[in-house]
């Protein structure tokens, strides 16, 4: 039986390959996969061949990155992480699986997946398949909102509009947050109103500092959200904050700070800038050990299940997985009505 996984060779040098299926093992299911979603972020630093971890390597034991001792980077297979498939079969061992069953976790771009039977997670009855390639978007966008600890009636200001921005936005605004969404793109600004945004701001014609020190009597924002990954948008996020504010870094950002000025507002103002990482939640005060990933991915796919969240209207292009190499260069130009791109296999 031949699989097939999305293979990349270089920078831009993407395709769909076979590949052998794997064997299926004791305590494991295997999934045939429906839809799998591109991050619009760690996905494309790959492609675009920006990724730290192409020319170093990560060392588990001290936490840093590391001069490259392992062999070429490329080929890189089957990354991905936004996945939803169904159970076509089950280990003799499986009792809490099923064949049918429709699941959403992470294998990658592939055909299908042989993996753990706990590492895919049941979609809620009467969902669209479709709703569950936001789950780890979904979760990234939960992660920034908790490490940004805001309360009922704060001023926050969520900088880029993207997947994730859009994301962070309504979870932001569900929380009882005035927010104030910022991107250069009007159209996911309009997305961004109707998500509960109170404001928003187009970068390319204003500065969202002033927009933010003006709606709160020249305060600044309670806190800041920065999802697009761009040094000038961290910077203005830093400009935007109140004296003692603090701004979540959750864009996954790349090279050298360019943009950022750290001699500035951030050291005058001693504004307490925080990491928010998916691979490691970054909870607010007082909640470490509650907020663990698997709780911030269940709560988001919960808050879809209920209808306080819906995330398909962000869904702009469903393509076959055999067109990848358009999909992820229709990406990489950025257009403005690209957000959620989906591999349909």
């Amino acid at each position: 039986m031949v699989n097939w996984v999305v293979s990349l060779a270089g920078p831009r040098r993407v395709s769909l390959e076979p590949c052998p299926a794997d064997p299926l093992g004791p305590g494991q299911v295997r999934v045939r996969t429906c839809y799998s979603g591109i991050s619009a972020g760690t996905e494309l630093t790959l492609y675009r061949g920006s990724n730290p971890r192409l020319s170093k390597d990560w060392d588990d034991a001290t936490r840093m990155f590391v001069p490259r001792q392992a062999p070429a980077a490329y080929p890189v297979v089957g990354f991905g992480y936004e996945e939803v498939g169904e159970i076509v079969e089950v280990a003799a061992d499986v009792a809490d699986r099923r064949p049918g069953q429709v699941v959403w976790g992470i294998w990658g771009h592939r055909a299908e997946a042989v993996v753990p039977a706990g590492a895919v997670q049941p979609l809620a009855s009467g969902l669209d398949p479709l709703t569950a390639v936001f789950a780890r978007p979904g979760a990234i966008a939960l992660t920034a909102v908790l490490a940004g600890d805001l309360h009922l009636g704060d001023w926050v200001g969520v900088f880029g509009q993207g997947v994730i921005g859009l994301l962070a936005t309504r979870l932001a605004a569900l929380s009882g947050a005035r927010v104030v969404a910022v991107d250069r793109v009007p159209a996911r600004l309009d997305f961004a109103t109707r998500l509960g945004a109170r404001r928003v701001v187009d970068a390319a014609v204003d500065s969202a500092a002033a927009v933010l020190h003006g709606a709160t009597d020249g305060r600044g924002a309670d806190i800041c959200l920065e999802l697009s990954g761009s040094y000038p948008a961290l910077h203005e996020a830093i400009r935007a904050t109140t004296h003692a504010g603090r701004v979540v870094a959750a864009g996954f950002y790349q090279g050298y700070a360019l943009g950022l000025g750290l001699g500035e507002e951030f050291h005058h103002n001693r504004i307490q800038l925080v990491a928010a990482q998916i691979s490691g939640p970054t909870p607010a005060p007082g909640t470490a050990g509650r907020w663990t990933g698997p709780r911030i991915a269940h709560t988001f796919m919960d808050l879809v299940a209920e209808g306080s969240v819906d995330p398909l209207p962000l869904v702009s292009h469903v393509v076959d997985a055999g067109a990848v190499a358009d999909a992820l260069a229709l990406l990489d130009r950025g257009d403005g009505d690209v957000l959620q791109v989906v591999l349909r296999f």
